[in-house]
């Protein structure tokens, strides 16, 4: 199989030296609650898909892909660690809290673990139950939870690893802004990420340990930096942007990818992929060679016959929760691809609506969502989660940026671009009003844009919340990925936020109001 192949190629790469040490780094990050397979569009893949074979990931997949990498390395020193944020993202979360991420990371076999803001996502109630359950520790070294009765003792700084004799130091930092992202609370204290780090790698270096590893939830260019400002470590596994390195793939960054003299590495999300580090050590602990690449775990990769069976038992309430009532509408909440990516739509003002009063007290001003994300329409009386998740299949996440006015004006011009085509780019808003021209020349079309009831200012900054996909470029909006700043991608998912504000607040916020207008 060429996983295997690639996978033994690279262990006899790092074994040819035989007075060194090798390590194999097996990693994941940011599966994201990712536990049954998912599709090209990193949302739960559908059983007909799964046998054309068109899946990917899902923990099945990670569990067959570790015990072949075990089986293949017999012998060999092999670790097994996540960049954090297993919390959040489908169903399996929503449903079951945390509990069926631990179960699958027990059955999987991890070493070890780095705190993802999304753990925090429930508090720190629910990131204390998963580490109780799980067997392995848990660390982050920038955070003080010494104020935490919750956390405190559990939570490790950094910890020590025993493979084939010798020490191998974890140390792990967290996004100082996941105050912001998500829900640690008041008695988890942020330290800077550098600081921390070069006091954990102190204290393991003052206990004679001599091959250190970051284990972080930063964010590639965090772990650059980190990579190059903090002596003594010897690699750095990424998480929190979701960055896929490769040697293989168009436009990756090479893995490793070195920060100063460091090398650095993460392997995209979702469990679409895993990465093999191989580091090689010579007696004085420094790293001599490192070498590797992600592998994607496509449909040439078997899932484990007893997980996939457990993830199928563990599917059945969330067919319940398909059904779960989250509140009613008394009219037809229109969401018809042949209107919202058009005009202004019902579903357009619900969902974009809804993303604004989630964030507004962020700092957030104006909502966009592309209509092309809306897939459905909703029928008067119950609204069910499954009507929502109908809606909105894509597991897309809020993402919240600043940006200039000029930059929204070219959002908008390019929403309002391809219209003829019935193209999904077309800006569905909240938060702004606008009007447009389709007869125009498109880059000349849009008119009249409010924020806030007065004139949109084009020098000035405004908070604006997207989704993921826009954010990073798609359907056209390249400015929100070159001219967006203080970007988080990685929000919660829109089809509970659309949920959670039907449920507080009905579906009124579906109503026409004006907030587009078409300019004959």
């Amino acid at each position: 199989m060429r996983l295997l192949s690639t996978a033994a190629a690279i262990a006899v790469l790092g074994s040819t030296a035989a007075a060194d040490y090798t390590l194999h780094v097996i990693h994941i990050n940011d599966l994201h609650s990712r536990i049954e397979p998912i599709n090209r569009f990193n949302s739960t893949c559908g059983a007909e898909d799964d046998a054309e074979g068109k899946c990917f990931g899902g923990v099945a997949r990670v569990k067959t892909m570790f015990d072949q990498i075990r089986e293949e390395l017999a012998g060999e020193n092999v670790i097994f660690v996540d960049g954090g944020d297993q919390f959040q993202g489908s169903l399996m979360y929503t449903t079951y809290k945390g509990a069926v991420e631990a179960e699958m990371m027990n059955a999987i076999g991890f070493d070890v673990m780095a705190v993802g803001n999304h753990e925090f996502d429930d508090g720190p109630e629910a990131l204390s139950s998963f580490i109780d359950t799980v067997e392995f520790p848990v660390v982050s070294g920038n955070l003080d939870v010494f104020g935490s009765n919750l956390l405190f003792g559990k939570l490790k700084n950094h910890t020590i690893l025993t493979v084939g004799g010798e020490q191998i130091g974890i140390v792990s930092a967290l996004a100082t802004d996941t105050a912001e992202t998500s829900s640690p609370g008041p008695t988890v204290v942020f330290e800077d990420e550098i600081e921390a780090l070069t006091a954990d790698v102190a204290a393991l270096q003052a206990q004679g340990v001599n091959k250190i590893i970051a284990v972080n939830h930063v964010g590639m260019n965090k772990d650059l930096e980190i990579a190059a400002a903090v002596e003594g470590l010897d690699a750095v596994v990424g998480g929190h942007s979701h960055t896929l390195f490769s040697n293989t793939k168009d436009g990756a960054p090479s893995y490793p990818t070195k920060g100063g003299s460091t090398p650095v590495v993460q392997a995209g999300a979702y469990s679409k992929y895993v990465g093999h580090l191989t580091l090689t050590f010579d007696d004085d602990g420094n790293v001599t060679s490192a070498m590797g690449d992600t592998l994607v775990l496509d449909a040439s990769v078997t899932p484990d016959a007893d997980i996939a069976a457990r993830v199928l038992e563990l599917a059945g309430p969330i067919e319940e929760l398909k059904q779960r009532v989250v509140g009613e509408t008394a009219e037809l909440i229109d969401g018809d691809r042949s209107v919202c990516r058009a005009m202004e739509c019902p579903m357009g003002n619900l969902v974009a609506t809804a993303m604004l009063e989630r964030v507004k007290d962020q700092g957030i001003d104006v909502a966009i969502q592309n209509g092309g994300g809306l897939r459905a329409s909703i029928d008067a009386g119950e609204v069910t989660m499954g009507e929502v998740l109908t809606v909105l299949p894509f597991q897309n996440t809020l993402a919240t940026f600043q940006l200039s006015g000029a930059g929204i004006l070219a959002a908008l011009e390019n929403g309002v671009s391809q219209i003829a085509d019935g193209a999904g780019r077309f800006p569905q808003v909240a938060g702004m009003t606008y009007a447009f021209n389709a007869s125009a020349e498109p880059g000349s079309r849009v008119s009249d844009v409010m924020v806030a009831g007065a004139a949109i200012d084009v020098d000035a900054v405004y908070g604006v919340v997207s989704n993921n996909y826009m954010r990073s470029g798609g359907d056209g909006y390249s400015v929100f990925a070159s001219e967006g700043m203080n970007a988080y991608d990685y929000g919660p998912d829109l089809a509970d936020v659309v949920a959670e504000f039907i449920m507080e607040n009905g579906a009124d916020a579906a109503a026409i109001d004006g907030r587009i207008t078409v300019v004959e």
